[in-house]
């Protein structure tokens, strides 16, 4: 199968899972618990993605200590919490885990 088809249909694929979902809420309204439920969905998918690599960087069980991933989303979950700031969260986050792993590794 020649690489380009592929891609066409890849895209068409994932354009068409896409549309079905705002055709469905066009034509029909969920209830209020479900809409409420869904807002949820992007912060637990995140917290699935990046706990293991905070736990257990590169598959590995490391000290907590010894773990400069995990001292860095530490302060990263921190700054967040104080001071809202998505650009704040992720410079200070950036900034312990290279001093982090400067010092540890």
């Amino acid at each position: 199968m020649p690489l380009w088809l592929l891609i066409i249909g890849l895209g068409l694929a994932t354009f068409l899972t896409r549309l079905s979902f705002i055709w469905l809420f066009q034509h029909w309204q969920p209830p209020e618990w479900l809409k409420r439920s869904l807002r949820f969905v992007p912060v637990t998918v995140l917290t699935a993605i990046a706990i293991p690599e905070l736990l257990l960087p590169g598959g590995d069980w490391m000290v907590p200590f010894a773990n400069p991933r995990l001292i860095a989303g530490v302060v990263a979950i921190l700054v967040a919490w104080r001071s809202r700031s998505m650009l704040l969260t992720i410079l200070a986050g950036m900034a312990v885990l290279l001093a982090a792993s400067a010092l540890l590794l």
